[in-house]
């Protein structure tokens, strides 16, 4: 029997079938609407043009060009080179920029170095700073007033270049004895010093084991950290009477730092990032809230 003998009138639609039928299942004779096959013609039409004028096929070495030679990596590479352009110039007054001073009292300037510190900053600082540049055990707040090598804007993008025990020859390095790994002081001599140096910031200590300490602190301690404990910045040695701490300030924390001794690095960033790109990036760690 000819597919065209099955074709019947659908009892329940009044639709023609095609004289197809699967397992008593027969399919109604329903074209496509016609606004989509002129839509899908249409597109149709647009992917000719479009093979014909753009790069389309692959070859072996190479692609169709199309008639409008048009390359995606040109034009990335033209607005690349005009971004460039249109930074050396601000880069260069940035760099010529005499102070701190000078850079906020030219708006331009300033928001220039904002602008590309705050971008530098997320993509490389903001996983050990966090985003906003508030710290985390063994990760500085860069948005107070504690700077172990100072706080100005000069010392804060010398410590950006240089880094912290990185192994450039200009880092800032500072080194913290460990006492009880190395066999320095004994244990109970360690546990009466984690109280004097709670003591030098006001927190509840055993008042006997403090004093205890207290010749031992000058002994070991006080040429870096000073005889009151309130730091040396040409040490980078921090303050111990203001309650920041970077490592945690309970007993545990401070007798793990002088037992074995805490010396974390912060990479030096003159090799990846140009001068004016690591003013940009102190200019903006600088305004945070915590720049001297």
């Amino acid at each position: 029997m000819s597919e065209e003998s099955k074709k019947e009138i659908d009892e329940v639609t009044g639709v023609e079938t095609v004289g197809h039928e699967w397992d008593g299942i027969k399919e109604l004779n329903n074209p496509l609407p016609r606004w989509w096959l002129n839509i899908m013609y249409f597109l149709i039409l647009v992917s000719v043009i479009y093979w014909v004028l753009m790069p389309a096929w692959p070859g072996r070495h190479d692609v169709t060009h199309g008639l409008r030679n048009y390359s995606e990596r040109v034009e990335v590479t033209k607005q690349v080179e005009a971004m460039q352009n249109a930074r050396a110039e601000k880069a260069q007054r940035l760099l010529q920029a005499a102070s701190l001073e000078e850079i906020e009292n030219d708006p331009e300037l300033f928001e220039f170095a904002s602008a590309l510190g705050k971008i530098t900053f997320a993509d490389n600082c903001a996983m050990c700073h966090g985003s906003g540049g508030q710290g985390a055990i063994g990760y500085p707040n860069l948005n107070d007033d504690v700077w172990l090598w100072g706080g100005k804007i000069e010392d804060i993008r010398y410590t950006i270049a240089h880094g912290i025990r990185s192994g450039d020859p200009k880092s800032r390095n500072s080194l913290m004895p460990a006492y009880g790994k190395a066999g320095i002081l004994q244990k109970n001599q360690i546990n009466d010093l984690v109280n004097y140096v709670r003591s030098l910031s006001g927190m509840d200590v055993d008042e006997e084991a403090a004093a205890r300490a207290a010749p031992l602190f000058k002994a070991q301690c006080s040429v870096c950290h000073g005889v009151d404990g309130t730091g040396n910045r040409m040490f980078g040695a921090p303050n111990l009477t203001d309650e920041e701490w970077l490592f945690g300030g309970d007993e545990e924390s401070i007798r793990y730092t002088i037992t074995n001794a805490r010396n974390a690095v912060m990479p030096n960033w003159n090799g990846r990032f140009d001068d004016a790109t690591i003013t940009s990036l102190a200019v903006y760690v600088h305004t945070l809230g915590g720049g001297e």
